[in-house]
């Protein structure tokens, strides 16, 4: 059970904040490109049921391909899609991110389905998990609260003003950060500018609200090397681009090497 052990102690790891996480961020709703992603030198995976496809039945099996590749898989849920949160945890997945948490009454929805009572009220049911652990049931529910994390997305001028609040609320470990989302409503719906002076400023202050509140930062980052100034920055947790960036970078490179062997 190294493997697992391994996984299990992603939620310590991200809380303790071991000189920064950086995670594949994946869309396309195929299970293998998990397995194959989870060969590189991410710490973590997350799905994308937001704005990617994935559904209950394919995360799953992409949470299954995850821990058999050794890494923990988290999902980001719909908008306001909490019983799909517990859904996710029964299956095995390692943490939930749940975008557009605006207030404290939406950070608490998330913590009573993502945690067991008396943080939460989620309801017993994990077989996968069980599986994927190796846990008694009796285990698994002493531990659950504390090797899974709920993480709140903050991504709007309401989530903004209440980010105090949000990250009062017991059973909420962390904040995910959506620059693309939060440059749209700093500008009114202006732009979508994510890697601005103007986004930076916000962001340090979010993590300095993470620290007083004892809480981890997390953030997306538009590739590799923003992930890094992120990072820098002092986030926790950061994703390096997107898996269809990623993808299509990687595809253009090799047509641009091909190219310009072929002219030499």
């Amino acid at each position: 059970m190294s493997g697992a052990t391994t996984i299990d102690g992603f939620a310590s790891r991200i809380r303790r904040g071991e000189g920064g996480l950086i995670s594949a961020w994946i869309g396309i709703p195929n299970p293998l490109f998990v397995n194959h992603l989870a060969q590189e030198d991410f710490d973590a995976i997350v799905l994308d049921m937001q704005h990617g496809v994935w559904d209950i039945g394919s995360a799953a099996v992409g949470i299954g391909q995850g821990r058999l590749a050794g890494k923990p898989v988290l999902a980001r849920i719909p908008v306001g899609d909490f019983a799909s949160a517990s859904r996710l945890l029964d299956v095995g997945a390692s943490g939930i991110i749940a975008p557009m948490i605006n207030s404290a009454s939406d950070a608490e929805a998330l913590a009573k389905a993502t945690k067991y009572p008396p943080l939460g009220e989620r309801s017993w049911g994990p077989t996968l998990a069980l599986n994927h652990t190796g846990l008694t049931a009796n285990e698994y529910l002493m531990s659950a609260n504390e090797q899974t994390v709920a993480i709140a997305m903050i991504e709007t001028r309401a989530a903004l003003d209440a980010a105090d609040e949000i990250m009062r609320v017991e059973g909420i470990d962390g904040i995910f950060i959506g620059p693309s989302d939060l440059s749209i409503a700093l500008s009114d719906g202006a732009k979508v500018a994510p890697d601005t002076a103007e986004v930076d400023g916000v962001l340090k202050h979010l993590i300095a609200r993470c620290r007083a509140h004892g809480k981890f930062a997390c953030v997306f980052g538009s590739n590799g090397e923003r992930a890094g100034q992120l990072l820098r920055m002092g986030f926790d947790f950061v994703i390096a681009g997107a898996d269809t960036q990623q993808l299509r970078s990687g595809a253009a490179s090799a047509i641009a090497a091909a190219r310009r062997v072929q002219s030499s």
